[in-house]
C-alpha cells in the first residue's frame, strides 16, 4: 500500500524545502505594485507582477521602518526577502524586509557591497571612533551653503551656543563632482585644526544622497583625525558615511544638537560646580584654621619665652619653697637656739652669780675648785653678781671623807 501524508506533513515538507534553500532566504524580486492594502494592524499585503505572473508579497508591521515612501498601485519597486510558504492556505509568499524603488535597485546593490567590503576592512569598527568633544569652541560643516541643513544648523547652534564658531566649507552634495568637493571639504577643515566636523545634507532619493556612500568620502572620513559627525539625510536615510563617521546624526539639525552643549544648561552646571568649589573651600579653610589653632596653640606651649617664663615660674615657686623651709628651719633653730641658751643660763657662772655664788680664782686665774688648791695667805679673787672681791687666805678647813672636818686655818 503506497504512503499516504496528510495536508499539514506535505505543507511542512514544502516549506521545509524553502527554509533550505539559501538564494530563497535573501532574495530581491522587482516588479510592480498591485493590489496594495495599508492594514490597521500595520502589516502591508500587496502583489508584484509583471507580464508573466504575479507574487504575492507582506511586510510586516516590524520591518516597515526602513520604507522610506508609501507605496502605491503601479510602482515599479524592489523587494529584499525571503519566500516561504504559509501552511494554513498551502500558498508561497515574499516576506519582504526592504523595499526600494526599482530606479535605485542598482545602486542599493552597490551600496551593499561597499558596505560590506568596507566592514571586513574595519572601517566600521568601534574601537576607531573618535570620542565627540564636550565643548567644541569651533566646528567645521561640509554641506551645500544654500540648502535647508546649513540654515537649521546655525540656528540651532545660535540657540544652544552663540559663542560656537562656525566654519562653512560650501561642498557640492549631489552629483558626479560632489564626491570629490566633499572630501576636498574634510581635507581643507582638518588643515584649519576645527574641535569637530559636521559632513552631511538634508534628505533625498538614494540618488540625491550617493555621494555619501561613495568610497573615497567613507575614506576620507575613516582618515580624518578630527572627530566627525554624520548627517544625512532624514532620520530613515543610512548612508556609508553614516558606518565610517565617529557618531551618526540623524537628521543635521540633531547633529548640530549632539555637536554643540547647551550654554544655559553649562552655565547652569558651571554656577553648581561654583557652589560646590565654594562650599568645599570654606570647609577646608574651616578645617585647615582649625588645624592652624592647634599648631598655634602647641608653638605658644613650646616657644622659647613661653618655656623660660614656666621655668621662671618654676624658679619663683621653689624659690618660695625654699623661703619657706628657710624660715621653718630658722624657726626651729631659733627655738633650738632658746633651749640651749636656756641650758647654757643655767650652767653659767653668772646666772649662779645672780642667784648668790661667787667665783673664786687664785692670782693668776686660776679657778678655785677644792680647798686643796688654797694655802694660808694666798690672795683670791672672788667675783659676785654686782662686783670684785679680793681677799686672803688666813685659814681653811678640810672635809674629810668621814664627813669630820680637818682645821687648816681660817680665811
Amino acid at each position: 500500500m503506497r504512503n499516504v501524508y496528510s495536508v499539514k506533513q506535505v505543507n511542512s515538507y514544502i516549506k521545509n524545502m524553502f527554509t533550505q534553500d539559501f538564494m530563497l532566504n535573501r532574495i530581491y524580486v522587482k516588479g510592480e505594485v498591485s493590489n496594495c492594502k495599508y492594514h490597521t494592524s500595520g502589516h502591508i499585503y500587496f502583489s508584484l507582477k509583471d507580464e508573466s505572473g504575479t507574487l504575492a508579497c507582506i511586510m510586516f508591521a516590524g520591518q516597515r521602518a526602513g520604507l522610506t515612501f508609501r507605496m502605491r498601485e503601479g510602482q515599479q519597486v524592489v523587494v529584499l526577502g525571503n519566500i516561504t510558504t504559509y501552511e494554513r492556505d498551502g500558498k508561497y509568499q515574499l516576506y519582504a524586509r526592504e523595499i526600494i524603488l526599482d530606479g535605485a535597485g542598482l545602486l542599493y546593490e552597490k551600496f551593499e557591497t561597499l558596505k560590506k567590503e568596507l566592514e571586513e576592512m574595519g572601517m566600521f569598527a568601534q574601537e576607531y571612533k573618535q570620542p565627540i568633544p564636550f565643548y567644541a569652541k569651533r566646528i567645521g560643516i561640509v554641506t551645500a551653503p544654500t540648502g535647508a541643513a546649513i540654515q537649521d544648523i546655525m540656528n540651532i547652534v545660535s540657540r544652544r551656543n552663540p559663542y560656537v564658531q562656525l566654519i562653512l566649507y560650501p561642498a557640492l552634495v549631489q552629483g558626479k563632482d560632489a564626491p570629490e568637493s566633499i572630501v576636498k571639504g574634510i581635507r581643507t577643515l582638518e588643515e584649519k585644526q576645527v574641535d569637530l566636523m559636521i559632513v552631511g545634507r538634508g534628505g533625498g532619493s538614494i540618488e540625491d544622497l550617493w555621494a555619501f556612500n561613495e568610497e573615497s568620502v567613507a575614506r576620507a572620513i575613516f582618515d580624518c583625525s578630527i572627530p566627525i559627525i554624520s548627517a544625512v539625510g532624514h532620520e530613515t536615510d543610512i548612508t556609508i558615511a553614516d558606518y565610517v563617521a565617529d557618531l551618526r546624526a540623524p537628521t543635521p539639525s540633531a547633529a548640530a544638537e549632539l555637536a554643540v552643549t547647551e550654554y544655559s544648561q553649562l552655565k547652569e552646571k558651571m554656577y553648581d560646580y561654583e557652589i560646590q568649589l565654594k562650599r568645599s573651600l570654606r570647609q577646608i579653610i574651616a578645617g585647615k584654621c582649625t588645624f592652624l589653632k592647634q599648631y598655634e596653640i602647641r608653638m605658644k606651649y613650646l616657644q622659647p619665652y613661653n618655656r623660660l617664663r614656666e621655668q621662671r615660674q618654676r624658679l619663683i615657686g621653689m624659690e618660695e619653697k625654699i623661703r619657706i623651709l628657710m624660715e621653718k628651719k630658722l624657726e626651729k633653730a631659733k627655738y633650738e637656739f632658746s633651749v640651749r641658751l636656756e641650758n647654757m643660763k643655767a650652767l653659767s657662772p653668772l646666772e649662779k652669780l645672780s642667784k648668790g655664788f661667787g667665783y673664786v680664782t687664785k692670782k693668776g686665774g686660776t679657778a678655785i675648785k677644792s680647798v686643796k688648791q688654797v694655802k694660808i695667805n694666798d690672795t683670791l679673787k672672788i667675783e659676785l653678781k654686782d662686783g670684785t672681791i679680793y681677799t686672803k687666805v688666813t685659814d681653811r678647813i678640810e672635809e674629810e671623807e668621814n664627813g669630820r672636818e680637818n682645821t687648816g686655818g681660817s680665811v
